[in-house]
Order: C-alpha cells, then structure tokens, then sequence
C-alpha cells in the first residue's frame, strides 16, 4: 500500500530508477531537445549520450510542462494519497518548480512544493529522505520538514572539465568569475545559494581530482553520512573516485554512483565528476 503522503521529484535527481520505485517516488522528466527531436530526459540515449555534446549538436533543456505536475498530482489523489510533498531543481536554474506550482494551485488534494536550492543529489537526498519519512507514516507538515533538513545539512561539490559548457547554456552564475583564465585552470565549482559558484582555482585535472575528494572528506568529517558520486561520460573517474571515498570517510553509510542525464550533461559537459554528502 502506498504511503499517505506521496513524494514527486523531477529527473535531474538521477535517482536509480529501482531507488526511487522502492521509496515510491514519482519522477517528473525535463525536457531535451537535441540533434533535432525533442525527448524526456529519462530517454536513454545509448552507451554514449556526450556523443550529441562531442559532435556540436545544438542541446537545450526545458521544464516539464504544468500539465505533468498536475496529472502526477491527481493519479496520487486516486490512488488515496491525502497530500504530496513535490521537490524540485533550483528554481535559480529551470523553471521547474515554478510549473510545480502552477499545478499544485489547482490540485485536488494539499501540495506543499520545496525548491530544494540544488540539483543532482543535492536534490535526490532530500527527496529520499521525504519519502522514508512518507513511508513511516509521518504527515505533509513532517515529510516536508525532513526534506528541508536535509537540504540544510548537505553539500555538493562538482569539476567540470571546461567551463564551456556551462557559459553556453547560461547556467554558470557565479562561476562566471572564472571566465577569464578557464584556459588555464581545472575549476572546481559547488552549488550556493541555488546556483553554481566558483569554490577553487586547480591547474590539473589530477590535481582538482585529488582536491575534489579531500573536499569530500572535510565535509564528512567524523559524523554519519550518506555520499553520492554522479558523473557524465567519466565512470571510470567516478568509480576510482568512489572507491578512494570509501576508504576515507570513517562513517560512510550509503554510497550512490550514478551518470546524470543531458540535462546536466549539456550544461557541465563530458567528464563533469560530481560528489553530494549528506547526513545519513
């Protein structure tokens, strides 16, 4: 039976899919529009979805429309749902959970929409945690608030190759301080404020990697948490990543390796190596 309480999230989380069916959440897909067809998010592109990226396809991305959000939210009302906690991307970024909104304002049962600030995993945590909470049993008012704990408590780092990608498609923010002297540095970036900003200078990619993961530890430190490694068209740097966390971080509870789809791929481009850690 389902919980009282539903939980609706978008597709830039990357939940494993198997993930987010177990916790009962409904994913609502971006949009993508490349090499001249248009398609969800959750279309999967092949074994090499950078391909469009590396061949200078013209990619951009898009918002579900309102309509999506409302039919999520009705099918949770027949299906005796009593409110839905729906958690979106940075509002800074899509316009997403503005659409949410729009959707909950006529919908046939409580909304309470969160704009999680984040993306990624830095989204995915906090919809995971609504959805254990949802799964207890707990009410709307509970199931939100354990998601803002969470959005609170985490931290997201990322390395971009080039900071190309990002100018490209307008999603640079802060970051774009570092404009000037791309050509010579590894930048690595984190998610502040709802919004890509420039967190350190690195010359090589080595380097960055190595800063990246020590990053990683501090923000652990000596407390449970729960760590998520995302990546796009770089497994092998996820993994090796991954690998090298889990035998640093002293209270590692869950460890998530997964690649994101274009619609971050498109804005952090081939090789993006991302990392959220969030308490456990």
């Amino acid at each position: 039976m389902p919980p009282s309480v539903a939980v609706v999230t978008d597709s830039t989380a990357y939940l494993d899919p198997k993930l987010a069916a177990q916790h009962d959440v409904v994913v609502i897909p971006l949009q993508v529009t490349a090499g001249g067809r248009t398609m969800d998010d959750t279309v999967d592109l092949g074994p090499d979805p950078a391909a469009l990226l590396r061949a200078w396809y013209p990619v951009t991305t898009s918002r579900p429309a309102p309509e999506r959000f409302a039919r999520a939210y009705a099918e949770a009302a027949e299906r005796g749902a009593t409110g839905v906690v729906s958690i979106h991307l940075s509002g800074e970024m899509s316009g997403t959970v503005d659409a949410a909104r729009l959707a909950a304002a006529d919908a046939p049962l409580p909304v309470e929409v969160i704009d999680s600030r984040s993306i990624g995993m830095g989204l995915g945590f906090p919809v995971l945690a609504a959805a254990r909470a949802a799964c207890a049993g707990l009410p709307l008012t509970e199931v939100a608030e354990a998601a803002r704990r969470h959005m609170a408590a985490l931290r997201s780092l990322f390395y971009v190759d080039t900071l190309e990608y990002l100018r490209r498609g307008g999603r640079i923010g802060a970051a774009a301080s570092l404009l000037g002297s791309a050509l010579a540095i590894k930048p690595l970036l984190h998610i502040a404020d709802g919004v890509v900003a420039p967190l350190e200078k690195v010359r090589t990619a080595t380097r960055a990697l190595a800063r990246l993961e020590d990053l990683a530890v501090q923000a652990a430190a000596d407390r449970p948490v729960d760590v998520a490694v995302q990546h796009f068209a770089a497994r092998p740097r996820a993994e090796d990543l991954a690998a090298r966390l889990t035998r640093r971080i002293p209270h590692l509870n869950r460890l998530h390796i997964g690649e994101v789809g274009l619609v971050i791929g498109a804005h952090a481009g081939p090789g993006m190596l991302g990392v959220t850690i969030a308490p456990a």
